[in-house]
């Protein structure tokens, strides 16, 4: 990969892009609502959560073929693959429960600017 050029004005701050007679100054940064930022949160829990549960599914996998037989440890290994699973299934059904919160709240919707409406007398 190499570098590329960009040809973009930079003055540093807003105060020096004004002295600098640039028109506009665009932000840098997203606005966010609470309902983004929770479903941002959610996601990347569900995320981790789902890497534990296939990660404890493999152990459990694991445990199962190298059990040779003994009956507590092919109890513990069945265990712990059914915990994995239903902590998967509890997790899916928290994000579903999450986003269906928010869209009844209207709280995951993005915010709307202002819509300019013409007046006449």
């Amino acid at each position: 990969m190499a570098p590329s050029l960009a040809y973009a004005d930079d003055c540093g701050s807003a105060e020096q892009c004004v002295r600098n007679g640039v028109d506009q100054v665009s932000s840098t940064g997203t606005s966010m609502t609470v309902g983004s930022i929770i479903k941002i949160v959610v996601g990347i829990l569900l995320f981790v959560l789902g890497a534990v549960c296939v990660a404890m599914i493999v152990i459990g996998g694991i445990k199962y073929a190298t059990s040779q037989g003994d009956q507590t440890a092919v109890s513990s290994a069945k265990n712990t693959i059914l915990y994995a699973v239903v902590g998967l299934v509890v997790a899916i059904a928290a994000y579903a429960i999450v986003n269906f919160v928010l869209l009844q709240f209207d709280i995951a919707s993005a915010p709307t600017s202002p819509t300019l409406v013409a007046y006449s007398r």
